[in-house]
């Protein structure tokens, strides 16, 4: 094998490391915004469980993560608004992130 094919290889290697970890970061992210949301609900025991599984589903139905946002804003109606929930993510990510790294 040569030198190049190693890089290569070991390029190949990191790309799918580094997305997978995006990957669960950002189910991570969706798990903990459920958990927020379920508290402003009101939700308790099996309810709050079922719930985040419904925002962490929400995710699958397109590209990005406007799906969870507009799943999560419309079940919170007047308690936050879009901007409220985006902030909230990008808030949540950074706890997941940090949670994955403390995980390794």
């Amino acid at each position: 094998m040569t030198t190049f094919d190693d890089r290569e290889q070991a390029f190949e290697a990191k790309f799918a490391h580094d997305e997978e970890m995006k990957f669960r970061a950002e189910a991570r992210r969706n798990k903990l915004l459920g958990l927020w949301a379920a508290e402003m609900l009101g939700k308790t025991g099996a309810d709050v469980d079922a719930y985040v599984r419904e925002v962490m589903k929400s995710d699958f139905a397109e590209a990005g993560y406007e799906d969870v946002v507009r799943k999560v804003s419309e079940d919170l109606g007047a308690r936050a608004d879009d901007a409220a929930v985006r902030a909230k993510l990008e808030e949540l990510l950074l706890v997941a992130k940090a949670q994955l790294v403390e995980e390794i």
